[in-house]
């Protein structure tokens, strides 16, 4: 892809039309134009273009954009090269944004209607959206495998065969590791620990799993395309001080440091690993599962349901571009912030209107079940919670104590369900397994 082009300089820019500024300003030239630009927090070549087709001066303008933004940006404690601090400012659209994600993201998402999704489904659906996680973060680093195929090996919990099949389950391991220590404090060993679990068993060289790349090491971020460099990242002598900075950051609390919105703070730790690349390889990956860290570890629980490396793949380009434009903009950071927020918007309005289907699906499942005259209330019960949690084994035992009824009254209504269709069931010498049929699980409820 084509590298964003790097704005002029602002000290040069500023020497030299300082007296055009200055008329500007006091005639308002500028005024419309910039709010356009700040609303959407264009980069330079999009000022640019706009000014050529609005008849502005592209320069005066950018010089107009960039002095409101330095008079409101926040510098972080964390480097891009050349002695730049990371810097961002919060536009107007991300704050909006940051409500609601504080509003829905750590509570719940319809607060003004009944939840949808009973614990055994909000467990089955947590858990199909790590495993979307898992197989997306892993297609995004060029795992040859499709979503299909991938969900199945997750499911089955068979070994993987192939170099694309150990990334997805260790992917996926990686995420169940980072939901069980959540509230374990960022460390460099920590680090380490992640990026073991993502790459083992996946790199042409298994001695780069689990260490950090050295001098010897030559990494840089290649367009495969055109083989034009990307990125190069800082040395690797640079790493341990970087790291240690990092991990304290994240460590940070409200009464250690100054306040930085969690979401802004685990974007940002995002963006970091994925410019200091301190892997040979595994960047990309162990870059989102720390901003997975970051919203757990905030108890943004609904993150949880949020398969954000989906979004992402689906674009891969614009999320390239925007680490270059914050490189390329003297290490602005809010351009991959904005482009974080609307990722996360996305993410949220499909969680949204997923938990809406459920409502209806279910309100019309009740419905269905209910014309079916055969059904007694227990086995209309039992075909609700199959389709709920398709995955959940029926016994005759657990019938039976759930109702209170005798063994042979349990019995008759499991088998049952299963002549008209509604259930499957595997049979031994001790007991009955009964499962959800496909009739229930792809049900148009």
């Amino acid at each position: 892809m084509r590298i964003p082009r790097r704005p002029p300089s602002f000290n040069d820019l500023f020497g030299r039309r300082s007296h055009d500024l200055n008329t500007a300003v006091i005639k308002h030239e500028f005024n419309d134009f910039t709010r356009r630009c700040e609303a959407g927090y264009w980069p330079w070549d999009k000022v640019r273009m706009a000014a050529r087709s609005s008849g502005v001066d592209a320069e005066l303008a950018w010089l107009m954009v960039k002095i409101g933004r330095m008079q409101r940006f926040r510098s972080l404690p964390l480097f891009g090269t050349g002695g730049y601090a990371l810097r961002f400012n919060v536009p107007d659209r991300v704050q909006h944004e940051l409500m609601l994600i504080d509003q829905q993201m750590a509570g719940r998402l319809l607060s003004d209607e009944a939840d949808p999704l009973t614990q055994h489904q909000r467990e089955r659906f947590i858990i199909s959206a790590l495993r979307e996680e898992a197989i997306a973060s892993s297609m995004l680093e060029g795992a040859a495998t499709t979503r299909r195929d991938a969900k199945s090996l997750l499911r089955s919990g068979r070994k993987p065969r192939t170099r694309a099949e150990r990334m997805v389950v260790n992917n996926y391991h990686a995420i169940m590791f980072i939901r069980e220590h959540r509230k374990t404090p960022l460390s460099v060993d920590f680090t380490l620990e992640l990026q073991s679990i993502l790459t083992r068993g996946t790199l042409d060289r298994e001695d780069e799993v689990g260490r950090f790349r050295t001098d010897r090491d030559d990494i840089s971020i290649v367009d495969h395309r055109d083989n034009e460099v990307m990125h190069t990242p800082p040395a690797a002598s640079e790493l341990e001080e970087r790291l240690d900075a990092f991990c304290r950051f994240a460590n940070e609390t409200p009464t250690s440091g100054a306040f930085i919105h969690p979401v802004i703070k685990a974007c940002v730790l995002h963006f970091q690993i994925g410019f200091d690349h301190p892997f040979c390889d595994g960047n990309g990956r162990t870059a989102r599962a720390l901003f997975y860290w970051a919203m757990l570890k905030n108890d943004y629980w609904l993150f949880e349901f949020l398969p954000i490396s989906r979004l992402i793949y689906r674009s891969p380009a614009k999320y390239t571009k925007a680490y270059l434009l914050c490189e390329t903009d003297d290490f602005d950071v809010t351009y991959f912030l904005s482009y974080k927020v609307k990722i996360i918007s996305r993410a949220r309005q499909e969680l949204r209107e997923y938990l809406q289907d459920q409502q209806v699906r279910q309100s019309e499942a009740r419905k269905t079940l209910a014309g079916d005259e055969r059904l007694n209330h227990r086995q209309r019960e039992v075909v609700l919670r199959a389709s709920r949690n398709p995955e959940r084994v029926l016994t005759i035992a657990d019938h039976q104590s759930r109702f209170a009824v005798s063994y042979g009254t349990a019995r008759t209504d499991l088998l049952e369900l299963s002549r008209w269709g509604y259930l499957t069931y595997s049979a031994d010498t001790k007991r009955y397994d009964f499962y959800a049929s496909d009739k229930v699980r792809n049900a148009e409820w």
